[in-house]
């Protein structure tokens, strides 16, 4: 089973190749799994007037009396900005807080968490280009993943197997600038075009794949000394650089 809905605005995707208890089991955990993600939109999107965070943007909701998700995400992410030195930060060039670049990493991993619980081993989560993959994909290999072209996305520049680890892409080639350099006046960081970070987890790479971006090039040094994460940078001279365990992944 693969079928793709569009939630928090971005196309998710869910394939579950083998399915334990029959085709009826695949597709309610599915929906089980798109029910999660239309309920994270609907706390945490900044777009809805509704939701969780616009209400404690208004100040109409004070942070401590938010729901347990909530405080549970504004917790990791004041981790997350001590972990990279200030450049990871929720806090937008408005003023009000947008924890999407954390939020989406989570969610994925959450996702992930529903179907394993439900006693499926083989799947792979997909949000806007975020990829939680686990196990074997329908030809029982390691699933593959595509780096896009940022010019062209029709054409992949690599491909990469993975099987449990996370896989992030931080770029500026879909959505325009949206990542912001706190260290430059808040101002757009667009040093680099496109930054790919595989990581332990989707969670902690898609995490770390937003503050790398906003460092810039020295992003990717910041993900070489981290223990357990890759990364694939592109600049906006065209030329590509590794950090040096990456080929590991690389298998076009």
């Amino acid at each position: 089973m693969k079928e793709t809905r569009i939630i928090m605005g971005m196309p998710v995707t869910v394939e579950i190749p083998n399915g334990a208890g029959g085709a009826a089991a695949v597709h309610a955990v599915a929906d089980a799994v798109f029910d999660y993600f239309r309920s994270v939109d609907e706390k945490f999107s900044t777009y809805k007037t509704t939701s969780e965070i616009s209400a404690i943007n208004r100040r109409d909701l004070s942070p401590e009396d938010a729901s347990e998700e909530m405080k549970q995400v504004l917790k990791l992410s004041e981790e997350t900005k001590k972990k990279t030195k200030g450049y990871f930060d929720i806090v937008t060039p408005a003023g009000t807080l947008d924890p999407s670049g954390l939020v989406k990493g989570w969610a994925i991993w959450n996702a992930a968490q529903i179907l394993l619980a439900k006693g499926f081993s083989d799947f792979y989560v997909d949000a806007g280009g975020d990829i939680q993959p686990h196990g074997r994909n329908a030809e029982g290999k390691k699933w593959r993943i595509g780096i896009k072209n940022p010019w062209n996305e029709a054409e992949h520049v690599k491909v990469i197997q993975a099987s449990g680890q996370g896989v992030a892409t931080s770029g500026t080639y879909i959505r325009g600038p949206h990542i912001y350099d706190p260290k430059n006046g808040r101002r757009p960081a667009e040093e680099i075009v496109s930054l790919t970070v595989v990581g332990p987890n989707i969670y902690e790479a898609d995490r770390f794949a937003t503050a790398a971006f906003a460092m810039g090039k020295k992003g990717l040094l910041f993900i070489e000394r981290l223990a357990g994460f890759e990364a694939y940078m592109i600049g906006h001279d065209k030329i590509a650089t590794m950090t040096r365990g990456f080929s590991h992944y690389v298998v076009e």
